[in-house]
């Protein structure tokens, strides 16, 4: 698990503490509180091992790094692995939210808590499997694979109309991978191969191009979620306990931006110039409609999550303005994403757990008995506002900074975004914070408990961090962006300069 091998061991970590899991026996008590401590201490060794390779990662550097690999399907298909400036932070910030995760479930979780913790160990391989897979066939297998204990966290132990919404979730990620799985064969036939590092030097027919971007775009379009395919993740938010919104929200989503930078950009350049003007259109849609549709929301996690639509469309318009403020500063918002909505949904959490209700109407004057509640949510309420001195604000900000560079008009219309977002943000905050405490069975709530500042108090902390430190991120993305960019603009001037040729 170290030197070569410390990839791998971000990858079997997780399975092995599912597999001591599996093995543990006794009454119901026993097995519940050692499954606990178990999946807890795996998360924070694989969060100690992903803080190793951050250590070993050379930020300067735009290359893969701590690249590994092992035979396996044939001498063509190889189990690889490696990091850049795209992927390593999204593998620290997944193996970082996971102990979130874990102890955010440590009460609210009542029933099979030995196969609830197992699911989310396997979630946790399956994701970093993703950013860290450096075959395409690999890459597709983890992509696909996280919808199993996604679906069964939500379907097994979600709300009410649990069956409803897991299977929504399922049906509408798998069927938009379905197109990227024959792209992947075009991919091979035209190639040779299935190494990204190979796929990232070779130039694709003009003509196949449109074709391939289309069909990796039906996946990761639904994954983000871009409008108009976003119907299934207020329904799955909704439904999902408050773990399985932490990171749907925090990682789950990200992986639609993650593909778009890692192989729609680069490795389709003609097309993704031909379909940026359409990208640009559906990511305004979903900033200002989706921000619209959630001022409308009574239900508080619906609320924040037609909110995380309306930030994808600021990552979607941010990368294919293929400037560097753009690509950085979607690449920053998703990261800061991570931090905020996880947060958001584990303060809604706190209060479910206390009210068993997410009805905005059930809430209100919560400040009078929990003051330090009521801090820490509007730190992060800010933040999502994107307010200059969170996290928020820095990836909103250069988003629109390159759009502006871009196409003005984009600009123009995306910055109505960030005001509903203060509209919807602050409108949630003061009908749940403020006003009189008049409902009876508010009289006896409770302020955040112990274990609730440990999960809330640190990713307060980060917020603030990165909103007054953000080159503490952006560095990592500076490197693989420039290259990025100077590979796009070489491939698509040696198109046109072909085509002239030509005519």
């Amino acid at each position: 698990m170290f030197g070569l091998g410390i990839l791998s061991g971000l990858l079997i970590l997780p399975l092995v503490g599912a597999a001591f899991i599996l093995t543990l026996r006794g009454d119901e008590a026993s097995v519940r509180s050692n499954a606990r401590m178990a999946a807890l201490v795996t998360t924070l060794v694989t969060l100690a091992l992903a803080i190793v390779a951050w250590a070993r990662f050379e930020v300067a550097s735009p290359q893969f790094q701590l690249i590994e690999s092992h035979g396996w399907l044939s001498e063509t298909i190889r189990f690889k692995l490696g990091v850049d400036g795209f992927s390593m932070p999204f593998v620290l910030l997944t193996a970082f939210l996971m102990p979130f995760c874990i102890l955010a479930s440590w009460e609210s979780i009542e029933h099979r808590m030995k196969e609830y913790m197992v699911a989310f160990l396997v979630l946790e391989t399956l994701m970093i499997g993703v950013f860290v897979a450096l075959d395409l066939v690999l890459f597709y297998i983890f992509f696909e694979a996280g919808l199993i204990p996604m679906f069964l966290i939500i379907g097994i132990w979600g709300g009410k109309r649990r069956i409803y919404a897991s299977f929504k979730f399922f049906l509408y990620t798998l069927l938009g991978s379905v197109l990227m799985l024959l792209a992947i064969m075009a991919m091979y036939w035209s190639a040779g191969t299935t190494d990204i590092t190979q796929l990232l030097a070779h130039k694709f027919a003009k003509e196949l191009q449109p074709w391939l971007w289309l069909a990796f775009f039906a996946s990761f379009a639904v994954k983000m979620p871009m409008w108009p395919v976003h119907t299934w993740l207020p329904d799955a938010h909704v439904e999902a306990p408050t773990a399985g919104s932490v990171i749907l929200a925090g990682i789950l989503l990200k992986m639609g931006g993650y593909g778009f930078i890692r192989f729609s950009i680069p490795m389709f350049p003609d097309a993704s110039q031909d379909f940026a003007p359409m990208v640009y259109a559906l990511s305004v849609i979903a900033i200002i409609y989706t921000s619209l549709v959630a001022l409308m929301q009574e239900d508080i996690k619906k609320l924040i999550a037609y909110s995380s639509v309306a930030h994808m469309g600021f990552v979607t318009m941010g990368l294919f303005t293929l400037t560097p403020q753009g690509i950085q500063g979607a690449l920053f918002q998703m990261v800061s994403h991570g931090l905020v909505s996880g947060a958001l949904f584990l303060c809604v959490g706190v209060v479910y757990d206390r009210m068993h209700t997410r009805e905005i109407k059930a809430y209100g004057g919560l400040t009078n008995r929990m003051p330090v509640y009521a801090v820490l949510f509007m730190v992060f309420t800010m933040a999502n506002v994107g307010l200059p001195g969170t996290a928020g604000f820095v990836g909103e900000f250069l988003t629109l900074l390159g759009a502006f560079k871009a196409n003005p008009w984009v600009a123009f219309f995306a910055t109505f975004g960030v005001i509903l977002s203060a509209a919807y943000a602050l409108w949630l905050y003061r009908r749940v914070m403020f006003g009189e405490l008049d409902k009876p069975e508010l009289k006896g709530i409770t302020d955040v408990d112990r274990r609730e500042m440990v999960l809330l108090v640190p990713l307060a902390a980060l917020t603030i961090y990165y909103g007054l430190r953000p080159g503490a991120i952006l560095d990592a993305f500076a490197a693989p962006t420039d290259l990025l960019i100077k590979n796009y603009q070489a491939a698509v001037n040696a198109t046109r300069t072909a085509l002239l040729v030509v005519q």
